[in-house]
């Protein structure tokens, strides 16, 4: 019996049949997103299928975001980035698109040659969006497949570039009591993090605890919320001292503005983050480092404050006497062999050897670093920064660096074996090599590089020469008692016959501190006496530092 048509004289079964036919093919073109010609069926007809579709496919293929992009840009073709970054020149797409559409659409620009707009999007399910984009860009966009949340960050970033609220501090009055009042009276109950981060008094807030910090010469700024209290808190010479204590509830948004600066996750709240920026005030350009954590009372933050005008890269200036920089100099002009600079965190060592690179001829030789993160930038070195999010460790950007024929090679720091094995092997075959390590003293470097894994022999062979250095406070000539600035406190351990053949035989560290001191090493409390002689600095400090 045949079906019976309706008034149009169609037959029902078979319009069913053929759209069922028209959702097969199409499932079967998706390929491995699994989907299904029913599946699709149920998009089409859902609330909201029109809108955002992605969001429905998602669903139904049962499967996290970052999986179901990845498996569309197999189908596609098109590039898959789990973290985009954004690029200078995609500044049109934020000055064209309104913030409000980028948002709702989930579509940001990344980067632009001129011709063509490349935009980040996810949702990538909305043709006529794609077109109306293209209308207001004035040019065509092509897609980079991002998880939502790249996306967001993206938006934020871009939109603040936009309104140049990161790139220059003014040179606020010293920060008092009415400006914190301001500020938290106009974050109110407001709830919305990127609106905290926008508000003006917070804006002008953040600007003042900056400037604040340097007009201190503060290196560190501890952003620290307790039960009850905000504290901020300033590092000045080594030193932590209290600053002030804005209200607690000002800490999201103080933390928020922070994060929109050095281009963080604004929504993420729950675990580290790290980043960085640079910032203007007048002529002065100071690089910013932030480490972000969460704690039981709110996110704990610290800024590393780095004043590019303040830095004084030269041996003189940090207190190293001359013939200690004979010494130092004889090793690093060497055409190969290793260097190593010890000390604590905070001592001072990547500015030694920055110091001492400054000396190195740069038009013949090939000078070239791998840190993290690079914290000077010196004419005519080539520098890579540590980022292990891309695969970019000390040990893959030595190996890297190895390819590009260097003459001087700086490592940021030797931390495991695989980076001091390749430290090693490049100092063998024909390059110098400066490099960091965490050790108490220049003699408890060899056994520290043997513990790390090293034969005793490529140590024998490789290590010219170790300088340990600590930092102390100098006294303020102009206020008795009182301390302004620091300077550092050396010693040099050279790698003698004896030394190495004490390496070979397994010998501790305090056998080969006596052998070195039997050979002229002069350990660094004796520097720091002579300075303390000098009226450089005294004996409380010497004690504090040393003792």
């Amino acid at each position: 019996m045949k079906p019976v048509a309706d008034a149009n004289g169609k037959q029902p079964g078979r319009h069913n049949a053929i759209v069922a036919d028209e959702f097969a093919a199409i499932a079967e073109r998706f390929g491995p997103l699994g989907l299904s010609g029913e599946q699709l069926r149920t998009i089409a007809t859902a609330e909201g299928g029109d809108e955002h579709p992605w969001d429905l496919m998602i669903q139904l293929m049962g499967t996290d975001e970052q999986s179901a992009l990845e498996a569309l840009a197999e189908r596609t073709g098109l590039p898959f980035r789990a973290e985009p970054v954004l690029e200078e020149s995609s500044s049109a797409f934020y000055e064209h698109v309104a913030p409000d559409f980028a948002r709702t659409h989930m579509i940001a620009g990344i980067a632009s040659d001129g011709q063509a707009m490349t935009v980040a999007v996810a949702q990538p399910m909305q043709p006529a969006v794609l077109a109306l984009l293209e209308d207001q860009l004035r040019m065509p966009v092509e897609l980079v497949l991002a998880p939502r949340a790249a996306v967001a960050s993206l938006i934020n970033r871009g939109y603040e570039r936009r309104g140049d609220l990161v790139e220059e501090i003014v040179e606020e009055m010293p920060l008092d009591a009415s400006a914190i009042e301001t500020a938290a009276g106009a974050v109110g109950r407001q709830t919305d993090l990127l609106a905290l981060a926008r508000q003006t008094p917070v804006i002008r807030l953040v600007n003042m605890i900056l400037f604040e910090a340097l007009r201190r010469r503060a290196s560190d700024v501890h952003i620290h919320p307790m039960e009850s209290r905000l504290v901020i808190r300033l590092r000045v010479d080594g030193m932590l001292e209290d600053a002030f204590s804005p209200p607690l509830s000002l800490a999201p948004a103080i933390c928020s503005r922070l994060k929109v600066m050095t281009e963080l996750d604004i929504a993420n709240r729950h675990s580290p983050q790290d980043g960085q920026t640079t910032v203007r005030i007048g002529s002065k350009k100071v690089d910013i480092r932030l480490s972000v954590i969460p704690t039981i009372y709110g996110e704990r933050v610290v800024l590393r404050l780095l004043d590019q005008s303040q830095t004084q890269l030269s041996l003189d200036s940090l207190g190293m006497d001359k013939k200690m920089q004979g010494q130092l100099m004889d090793m690093v002009e060497r055409p190969n062999g290793m260097v190593l600079v010890t000390g604590p965190t905070g001592s001072g060592k990547t500015t030694t050897l920055y110091a001492a690179l400054d000396r190195i001829d740069r038009t013949s030789r090939n000078v070239m670093t791998i840190e993290d993160p690079v914290e000077y930038r010196l004419e005519g070195i080539s520098q890579m920064q540590v980022n292990p999010k891309r695969n970019v460790t000390f040990a893959t950007g030595l190996r890297s660096l190895l390819r590009q024929d260097p003459d001087v090679i700086l490592v940021g720091e030797i931390r495991d074996h695989e980076t001091a094995q390749l430290a090693v092997q490049a100092s063998l075959t024909g390059h110098l090599v400066l490099a960091t390590l965490h050790t108490n003293d220049a003699p408890s470097a060899i056994p520290r590089l043997i513990d790390i894994g090293l034969e005793h022999y490529l140590v024998t062979s490789s290590l010219l020469g170790v300088l340990a250095q600590r930092l102390l406070r100098k006294c303020d000539p102009e206020n008795p008692g009182q301390y302004k600035g620091r300077l550092a406190v050396h010693e040099l351990m050279r790698v003698t016959d004896t030394i190495r053949r004490l390496t070979a035989q397994n010998a501790d560290a305090v056998t080969i501190y006596q052998a070195a001191v039997d050979e002229g090493f002069e350990p660094m409390r004796v520097d720091a006496m002579r300075k303390v002689e000098q009226g450089l600095t005294d004996q409380a400090e010497m004690f504090r530092v040393l003792h």
